[in-house]
């Protein structure tokens, strides 16, 4: 048998290449379309459209994430703090926060050393401005600060937590576990 006339399957990819489609709505890489093939934006708050400026800058910062950052983010993630759920790098307005709790409407800031000088004070001051005319209460800690007194840091946040939401549901765990345990 000749080595050219040997017939063999194989699988030759296509030359034309074929791009995914985005994902359904709330699911995938945070770009969805609606069901109608629309962009989702809340017709009840058109305001909470993030720009793509915007969205692409806190993906980054969650990528790069200062040590103090992602030390704390150990300490906040999957509910770890009493049961809170918190986010990281979230947009409000034109300024993306470090640590958002939406149930109390609670935002916290990690200062590294650019923000102690008066052009820095003068900026996160503005800035807090902005986010605190929507609702939210800033808490403001030097990454020193953290470093130095974590414990300290933590019981701060979760007494300002209980403060502005005392009725945060149990975490969904200890609700399962409650209602297997009432039947």
């Amino acid at each position: 048998m000749e080595l050219g006339s040997c017939h063999k399957d194989t699988f030759a990819p296509s030359p034309r290449k074929v791009g995914l489609p985005p994902p359904p709505a709330g699911e995938g890489w945070g770009e969805g379309l609606s069901t109608t093939g629309l962009p989702m934006v809340d017709p009840e708050h058109p305001e909470w459209k993030v720009s793509d400026r915007l969205r692409a800058n806190a993906r980054a910062l969650r990528r790069n994430s200062t040590d103090a950052e992602r030390i704390l983010w150990s300490e906040l993630r999957d509910h770890r703090l009493n049961g809170i759920s918190f986010r990281r790098q979230v947009p409000i307005e034109n300024y993306i926060a470090d640590f958002v709790c939406h149930a109390a409407k609670l935002v916290i800031e990690l200062d590294g050393g650019q923000h102690f000088s008066d052009q820095g004070e003068r900026a996160d001051a503005a800035r807090s401005a902005v986010i605190e005319a929507k609702g939210f209460k800033v808490l403001r800690f030097s990454n020193l600060d953290f470093m130095t007194n974590r414990a300290g840091v933590l019981e701060t946040i979760a007494a300002a937590v209980a403060e502005r939401a005392p009725t945060l549901a149990l975490p969904r765990k200890r609700e399962r576990e409650q209602e297997k345990q009432s039947k």
